[in-house]
């Protein structure tokens, strides 16, 4: 996949929101009366093909997947995918299998010690699998999605986190 440095092409009412450095859930939480997280899925798998080289993982290597939706009341507005290589649920991230409703950008944001590399910014059409996910509850899904990528990195440790911004994040003001 061809994810670039700057996300040329989005459109004015999304810019705000994809070029954000800070923490994404606060962002939405200071738009909206009721956010929440829905859990999706948490699991080892594979890690996609536009993964692996990123995270200096081999494509065997199994991997720990989260998966959640970040919503306004119901209404969910970012797709949000994980990955975690195995070594990386040790010392200080071990906790991370069980955040359950919790937002991991939130949790790392929090911690001085943690870095996050600069965004990676995809605009993501159908054929993409993290396009699959994000639109399988929409009746009519939208011809592409933007999403933007970063590594959190505490010590040799990283977490690789997708965040796929669905249509409905521009009904917040």
């Amino acid at each position: 996949m061809n994810w670039k440095k700057s996300p040329t092409g989005v459109k004015h009412g999304l810019s705000k929101w994809i070029r954000d450095e800070g923490s994404l859930t606060e962002l939405i939480r200071s738009k909206c009366k009721n956010f929440g997280v829905r859990h999706v899925d948490n699991r080892f798998g594979r890690v996609h093909g536009d993964e692996f080289w990123k995270m200096g993982e081999k494509r065997e290597e199994w991997a720990w997947v989260r998966e959640v939706f970040l919503c306004c009341g119901e209404m969910p507005v970012v797709f949000a995918h994980s990955v975690a290589a195995r070594r990386s649920l040790k010392g200080s991230w071990r906790h991370l299998r069980f955040l359950g409703q919790n937002s991991l950008g939130s949790a790392f944001l929090s911690r001085p010690k943690v870095r996050r590399e600069a965004f990676e910014f995809l605009h993501m059409r159908k054929h993409h699998p993290l396009y699959r996910k994000a639109c399988r509850f929409m009746k009519h899904p939208p011809e592409s999605l933007w999403a933007r990528r970063s590594l959190f990195i505490l010590g040799k440790n990283s977490i690789l986190v997708t965040e796929v911004f669905l249509p409905q994040i521009l009904e917040l003001a």
